[in-house]
């Protein structure tokens, strides 16, 4: 896989999928599409990332995943199968061989998100999160009571979600605010 789609790029193009919402659409984005898995999580949707490894993920020689390698098409086209997701690429050969993929043409998270919008998918962000922008993992309320690391505000004056999985605390705050500019067309 190159990161230049070339000339003979057809655009975006959607196959498989009509429209989507993140209640019910999960994805798989391959290795080009970093950065957009962190905004699509921010939306609600359920955005695994080929890097971040997954149940098909193999070992490494010292018995820890591996969660870096980069899986190959193969192995993203098995793991978009066995999990029902939804492929999101840059790469044209590699959508041609999904059965469910987006293929998109932009190199910008944001102008990525216009794409996905042109081809029925919902993008907004949540009124309050819900997937971890780092692992993809479920989030959680924080009680007012509860402890924070020292980079979170104190929960008794600031709504905070942790993820289930790998403990990160997420909260509505000057990132947040920037995408939704950003994702509403406003400067930032």
């Amino acid at each position: 896989m190159t990161d230049d789609v070339g000339a003979d790029h057809p655009g975006t193009v959607a196959s498989g999928v009509d429209h989507a919402v993140p209640d019910d659409t999960a994805l798989l984005l391959d290795v080009m599409l970093g950065k957009l898995a962190t905004y699509l999580r921010m939306c609600g949707y359920d955005a695994e990332y080929a890097l971040d490894g997954g149940d098909e993920t193999e070992d490494g020689a010292d018995g820890a995943r591996d969660a870096r390698a980069d899986p190959g098409d193969d192995g993203l086209l098995a793991r978009a199968n066995a999990e029902g997701r939804v492929l999101l690429t840059r790469d044209v050969r590699l959508a041609e061989r999904a059965p469910r993929s987006v293929l998109l043409a932009e190199r910008e998270p944001i102008a990525q998100l216009r794409e996905l919008e042109s081809v029925g998918f919902a993008v907004s962000l949540d009124e309050e999160p819900s997937r971890c922008g780092v692992c993809n993992g479920r989030v959680e309320a924080v009680s007012r009571g509860e402890s924070v690391p020292d980079y979170a505000p104190d929960p008794a004056e600031t709504a905070l979600c942790r993820c289930r999985d790998c403990g990160q605390v997420f909260w509505r705050g000057s990132h947040w605010r920037d995408v939704e500019a950003r994702l509403n067309g406003e400067e930032q």
